[in-house]
Protein backbone atom coordinates (compact mmCIF):
# COMPACT_ATOMS: atom_id res chain seq x y z
CA UNK A 1 0.00 0.00 0.00
CA UNK A 2 1.19 3.40 -0.34
CA UNK A 3 -0.89 5.12 2.36
CA UNK A 4 1.36 8.54 1.88
CA UNK A 5 3.57 10.04 -0.69
CA UNK A 6 5.12 13.53 -1.71
CA UNK A 7 3.80 16.20 -3.90
CA UNK A 8 5.58 19.03 -3.53
CA UNK A 9 7.06 18.88 -1.25
CA UNK A 10 4.33 17.83 0.91
CA UNK A 11 2.92 14.58 2.54
CA UNK A 12 -0.22 13.84 1.13
CA UNK A 13 -2.55 11.10 1.95
CA UNK A 14 -3.38 8.36 -1.36
CA UNK A 15 -7.10 8.49 0.64
CA UNK A 16 -7.88 12.25 0.46
CA UNK A 17 -5.94 12.52 -3.71
CA UNK A 18 -8.25 9.86 -4.74
CA UNK A 19 -11.53 11.18 -2.84
CA UNK A 20 -10.63 14.97 -4.97
CA UNK A 21 -10.33 13.01 -8.01
CA UNK A 22 -13.35 11.31 -7.41
CA UNK A 23 -15.10 14.63 -7.05
CA UNK A 24 -13.68 16.32 -9.93
CA UNK A 25 -14.45 13.55 -12.27
CA UNK A 26 -17.92 13.05 -10.50
CA UNK A 27 -18.20 17.40 -11.21
CA UNK A 28 -17.38 17.06 -14.96
CA UNK A 29 -19.56 13.26 -15.63
CA UNK A 30 -22.54 15.63 -13.22
CA UNK A 31 -22.30 18.39 -15.06
CA UNK A 32 -23.00 16.94 -18.44
CA UNK A 33 -25.79 14.60 -16.94
CA UNK A 34 -27.29 17.25 -15.42
CA UNK A 35 -27.87 19.67 -18.76
CA UNK A 36 -30.68 17.52 -19.04
CA UNK A 37 -32.42 19.32 -16.43
CA UNK A 38 -30.69 23.11 -16.82
CA UNK A 39 -28.59 22.57 -14.04
CA UNK A 40 -25.47 24.56 -14.50
CA UNK A 41 -21.88 23.34 -13.51
CA UNK A 42 -22.13 26.33 -10.84
CA UNK A 43 -24.99 24.73 -9.37
CA UNK A 44 -23.75 21.18 -9.64
CA UNK A 45 -20.93 22.37 -6.95
CA UNK A 46 -23.33 24.17 -4.49
CA UNK A 47 -25.02 20.79 -4.51
CA UNK A 48 -22.08 18.52 -4.25
CA UNK A 49 -20.34 21.26 -1.36
CA UNK A 50 -24.29 20.25 0.63
CA UNK A 51 -23.12 16.41 -0.25
CA UNK A 52 -19.84 16.62 0.93
CA UNK A 53 -20.70 18.03 4.31
CA UNK A 54 -23.15 16.23 4.84
CA UNK A 55 -21.01 12.85 4.01
CA UNK A 56 -18.56 13.91 6.17
CA UNK A 57 -21.18 14.45 8.98
CA UNK A 58 -22.60 10.87 8.45
CA UNK A 59 -19.54 9.41 7.51
CA UNK A 60 -17.84 9.94 11.08
CA UNK A 61 -21.19 9.71 13.43
CA UNK A 62 -22.26 6.13 11.84
CA UNK A 63 -18.63 5.31 12.79
CA UNK A 64 -18.56 6.51 16.13
CA UNK A 65 -22.04 4.55 16.77
CA UNK A 66 -19.74 1.32 15.69
CA UNK A 67 -17.81 2.89 18.93
CA UNK A 68 -20.47 2.85 21.55
CA UNK A 69 -18.39 0.89 24.14
CA UNK A 70 -15.76 3.89 23.89
CA UNK A 71 -17.72 6.61 23.79
CA UNK A 72 -19.58 5.14 26.51
CA UNK A 73 -16.79 5.30 28.62
CA UNK A 74 -15.40 8.67 27.32
CA UNK A 75 -18.51 10.32 28.32
CA UNK A 76 -18.40 8.10 31.96
CA UNK A 77 -14.82 9.18 32.59
CA UNK A 78 -15.25 13.47 31.67
CA UNK A 79 -14.92 14.52 34.89
CA UNK A 80 -11.65 12.78 35.55
CA UNK A 81 -10.20 13.91 32.06
CA UNK A 82 -8.74 17.39 30.74
CA UNK A 83 -9.84 18.98 27.73
CA UNK A 84 -6.98 17.64 25.80
CA UNK A 85 -7.88 14.30 26.67
CA UNK A 86 -11.67 14.71 25.99
CA UNK A 87 -10.67 15.46 22.50
CA UNK A 88 -8.15 13.29 21.54
CA UNK A 89 -10.65 10.39 23.11
CA UNK A 90 -13.79 11.78 20.78
CA UNK A 91 -11.51 12.01 18.13
CA UNK A 92 -10.33 8.26 18.30
CA UNK A 93 -14.40 7.50 18.83
CA UNK A 94 -15.34 9.79 15.43
CA UNK A 95 -11.75 9.36 13.94
CA UNK A 96 -13.27 7.40 10.79
CA UNK A 97 -15.91 6.89 8.57
CA UNK A 98 -18.04 4.61 7.18
CA UNK A 99 -19.55 4.92 4.03
CA UNK A 100 -22.86 3.95 4.45
CA UNK A 101 -23.21 6.71 6.94
CA UNK A 102 -21.77 9.12 4.37
CA UNK A 103 -24.32 7.63 1.24
CA UNK A 104 -27.11 8.53 4.47
CA UNK A 105 -25.82 12.11 5.62
CA UNK A 106 -24.85 13.19 1.69
CA UNK A 107 -28.66 12.10 0.64
CA UNK A 108 -30.37 13.80 4.04
CA UNK A 109 -28.04 16.93 3.44
CA UNK A 110 -29.33 17.34 -0.78
CA UNK A 111 -32.76 16.53 0.49
CA UNK A 112 -32.35 20.01 2.81
CA UNK A 113 -30.88 21.88 -0.01
CA UNK A 114 -32.89 21.24 -2.51
CA UNK A 115 -35.76 22.22 -0.29
CA UNK A 116 -34.45 25.30 0.70
CA UNK A 117 -33.38 25.75 -2.90
CA UNK A 118 -36.42 25.24 -4.68
CA UNK A 119 -35.17 25.30 -7.88
CA UNK A 120 -34.22 22.29 -8.95
CA UNK A 121 -37.10 18.65 -8.55
CA UNK A 122 -35.56 16.92 -5.55
CA UNK A 123 -36.01 13.65 -7.93
CA UNK A 124 -33.91 15.58 -10.17
CA UNK A 125 -30.93 16.03 -8.26
CA UNK A 126 -31.57 12.44 -6.28
CA UNK A 127 -31.27 10.62 -10.00
CA UNK A 128 -27.74 12.68 -10.36
CA UNK A 129 -26.97 11.81 -6.84
CA UNK A 130 -27.73 8.05 -7.50
CA UNK A 131 -25.63 7.69 -10.87
CA UNK A 132 -22.50 9.07 -9.25
CA UNK A 133 -22.34 7.87 -5.78
CA UNK A 134 -20.74 4.68 -7.12
CA UNK A 135 -18.33 6.76 -9.47
CA UNK A 136 -17.07 8.36 -6.46
CA UNK A 137 -17.35 5.48 -4.56
CA UNK A 138 -15.10 3.99 -6.79
CA UNK A 139 -11.99 6.30 -6.47
CA UNK A 140 -12.61 5.83 -2.80
CA UNK A 141 -12.07 2.35 -2.57
CA UNK A 142 -8.79 2.76 -4.15
CA UNK A 143 -8.02 5.08 -1.88
CA UNK A 144 -8.88 2.36 1.10
CA UNK A 145 -6.82 -0.05 -0.79
CA UNK A 146 -3.88 2.67 -1.16
CA UNK A 147 -4.21 3.49 2.15
CA UNK A 148 -4.72 0.35 3.92
CA UNK A 149 -7.86 1.22 5.93
CA UNK A 150 -9.95 -1.43 4.32
CA UNK A 151 -8.42 -5.21 3.80
CA UNK A 152 -9.80 -8.21 2.71
CA UNK A 153 -9.51 -11.23 5.37
CA UNK A 154 -6.32 -13.82 4.99
CA UNK A 155 -6.33 -15.45 2.00
CA UNK A 156 -4.56 -18.14 -0.51
CA UNK A 157 -4.51 -14.95 -3.36
CA UNK A 158 -4.20 -11.49 -3.44
CA UNK A 159 -1.60 -8.72 -2.44
CA UNK A 160 0.77 -8.84 0.67
CA UNK A 161 1.75 -5.39 2.26
CA UNK A 162 5.08 -4.54 3.57
CA UNK A 163 5.72 -1.59 5.88
CA UNK A 164 2.38 -0.44 5.99
CA UNK A 165 2.97 2.48 9.24
CA UNK A 166 -0.88 3.44 9.65
CA UNK A 167 -2.31 -0.44 9.11
CA UNK A 168 0.60 -2.58 10.74
CA UNK A 169 -1.26 -5.80 11.11
CA UNK A 170 -1.52 -5.79 7.44
CA UNK A 171 2.04 -6.16 7.17
CA UNK A 172 3.59 -9.13 5.64
CA UNK A 173 0.13 -11.43 5.23
CA UNK A 174 -1.63 -12.31 2.25
CA UNK A 175 -4.96 -11.35 1.92
CA UNK A 176 -8.01 -10.49 -0.44
CA UNK A 177 -7.79 -7.10 -1.95
CA UNK A 178 -11.91 -6.24 -1.13
CA UNK A 179 -11.61 -2.32 -1.91
CA UNK A 180 -10.42 -3.27 -5.33
CA UNK A 181 -12.98 -6.24 -6.10
CA UNK A 182 -15.65 -3.30 -4.48
CA UNK A 183 -14.14 -0.51 -6.42
CA UNK A 184 -14.66 -2.82 -9.49
CA UNK A 185 -18.41 -3.51 -8.75
CA UNK A 186 -18.85 -0.05 -8.33
CA UNK A 187 -17.54 1.39 -11.55
CA UNK A 188 -19.94 -1.81 -13.25
CA UNK A 189 -22.83 -0.26 -11.40
CA UNK A 190 -22.05 3.07 -12.50
CA UNK A 191 -22.45 2.46 -15.86
CA UNK A 192 -25.46 0.46 -15.31
CA UNK A 193 -26.83 3.50 -13.94
CA UNK A 194 -25.71 5.56 -15.90
CA UNK A 195 -27.41 3.85 -18.98
CA UNK A 196 -30.61 3.96 -16.89
CA UNK A 197 -30.44 7.32 -16.37
CA UNK A 198 -29.38 8.56 -20.15
CA UNK A 199 -32.70 6.36 -21.84
CA UNK A 200 -35.12 8.36 -19.29
CA UNK A 201 -37.50 5.96 -18.38
CA UNK A 202 -36.43 5.58 -14.70
CA UNK A 203 -36.92 9.17 -13.28
CA UNK A 204 -37.18 9.77 -9.86
CA UNK A 205 -35.77 6.05 -9.85
CA UNK A 206 -31.82 6.11 -9.86
CA UNK A 207 -31.19 6.53 -6.38
CA UNK A 208 -33.22 3.18 -5.44
CA UNK A 209 -31.91 1.05 -8.25
CA UNK A 210 -28.66 2.26 -6.74
CA UNK A 211 -29.87 0.81 -3.28
CA UNK A 212 -31.13 -2.27 -4.57
CA UNK A 213 -27.72 -3.07 -6.68
CA UNK A 214 -25.24 -1.90 -4.26
CA UNK A 215 -26.73 -3.07 -0.67
CA UNK A 216 -26.58 -7.03 -1.70
CA UNK A 217 -23.01 -6.21 -3.43
CA UNK A 218 -21.85 -4.71 -0.09
CA UNK A 219 -23.70 -7.55 1.86
CA UNK A 220 -21.36 -10.45 0.22
CA UNK A 221 -18.07 -8.30 0.23
CA UNK A 222 -18.66 -7.75 4.17
CA UNK A 223 -17.86 -11.36 5.21
CA UNK A 224 -14.76 -11.34 3.12
CA UNK A 225 -13.50 -7.88 4.99
CA UNK A 226 -10.17 -8.65 7.49
CA UNK A 227 -10.58 -4.83 9.46
CA UNK A 228 -11.70 -5.78 12.78
CA UNK A 229 -14.21 -2.98 13.50
CA UNK A 230 -17.16 -3.85 11.69
CA UNK A 231 -19.57 -3.65 14.45
CA UNK A 232 -20.86 -7.16 14.37
CA UNK A 233 -24.61 -7.33 15.43
CA UNK A 234 -26.06 -11.03 15.72
CA UNK A 235 -23.74 -12.15 13.50
CA UNK A 236 -24.31 -9.72 10.82
CA UNK A 237 -21.91 -6.56 10.50
CA UNK A 238 -23.30 -2.73 10.70
CA UNK A 239 -23.01 -2.19 6.84
CA UNK A 240 -24.90 -5.50 6.27
CA UNK A 241 -27.94 -4.70 8.49
CA UNK A 242 -28.01 -1.19 6.69
CA UNK A 243 -27.22 -2.94 3.22
CA UNK A 244 -30.85 -5.16 4.67
CA UNK A 245 -32.55 -1.92 5.15
CA UNK A 246 -31.67 -0.05 2.07
CA UNK A 247 -32.10 -2.91 -0.20
CA UNK A 248 -36.05 -3.25 1.33
CA UNK A 249 -36.45 0.37 1.00
CA UNK A 250 -35.07 0.78 -2.81
CA UNK A 251 -37.90 -2.47 -3.30
CA UNK A 252 -40.33 -0.59 -1.88
CA UNK A 253 -39.79 2.44 -3.57
CA UNK A 254 -39.93 1.32 -7.31
CA UNK A 255 -42.62 -0.93 -6.54
CA UNK A 256 -44.81 1.96 -5.46
CA UNK A 257 -43.49 4.06 -8.35
CA UNK A 258 -44.33 0.95 -10.57
CA UNK A 259 -48.02 1.19 -9.03
CA UNK A 260 -48.26 4.81 -9.57
CA UNK A 261 -47.03 4.33 -13.53
CA UNK A 262 -49.95 1.60 -13.85
CA UNK A 263 -52.49 3.72 -12.11
CA UNK A 264 -51.72 6.63 -14.50
CA UNK A 265 -51.45 4.21 -17.48
CA UNK A 266 -55.16 2.55 -16.10
CA UNK A 267 -57.03 5.99 -16.20
CA UNK A 268 -55.43 7.09 -19.52
CA UNK A 269 -56.78 4.37 -21.09
CA UNK A 270 -60.00 3.96 -19.46
CA UNK A 271 -60.59 7.89 -20.57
Amino acid sequence: MFPYFELFGRVVGSYAVCSVMGMMVCAAVGTRLGARYKVSFEELLLYMVAIVLGLLAGGHILFGLTHLEELVKLLGSLGSLSGKEILAGLGTVFGGMVFYGGFLGGAAALWFYVGAHKKHSRWVLFDLYGALIPLFHTFGRVGCFLGGCCYGREGSWGFVVHGNPLVPEINDVRRIPVPLLEAACNLCIFFLLLYLYQRGRQKGRIVFWYMVIYAPVRFVLEFFRGDAVRGIWWGLSTSQWISILLFITGIAFLGRFGRRKQNITGVITNQ
